[in-house]
């Protein structure tokens, strides 16, 4: 009886903090040249996230667009995320010169690009830009 209360309490306690925890609805991955241009390519919703792990500028902003990236609109954003201190090859060809830079893409068009910005209605307003 006591292992059978332990196993309901422990799947309810988990159940709860699934459903108070929101999931990133975002598809969320390393920078991959191919698959950049593919997404791109089939006119989908990307944004480009350049950051370094030290940059205090950089976590405001991940944590500014953590509850964006959650909500049900940007399902199908796939954002690419560069690391500014190893891929400057990356830099050098989206023409970024700073860490915590966001590009935003619809398909083949920029339509927004940004540096330094950590407040969540103008990083909203950037990926509104993406759909």
């Amino acid at each position: 009886m006591f292992a059978r209360r332990l196993i309901l309490n422990s799947f309810f306690a988990l159940a709860s903090f699934a459903l108070l925890t929101p999931a990133l609805a975002a598809n969320i991955a390393p920078f991959d040249q191919a698959a950049f241009d593919a997404a791109k390519s089939a006119g989908k919703s990307v944004l480009v996230d350049v950051s370094a792990p030290w940059c205090p500028t950089c976590k405001a902003q991940k944590q500014a667009l953590e509850p964006l990236f959650a909500k049900p609109e940007y399902a199908e954003l796939t954002v690419f995320e560069v690391d500014f201190d190893s891929r400057k090859d990356i830099l050098r060809a989206l023409g970024v010169r700073q860490q915590s830079t966001l590009i935003a893409y619809k398909g083949q068009q920029e339509t927004a690009r940004s540096t330094g910005e950590t407040a969540p209605a103008v990083l909203e307003a950037l990926l509104a830009k993406t759909r």
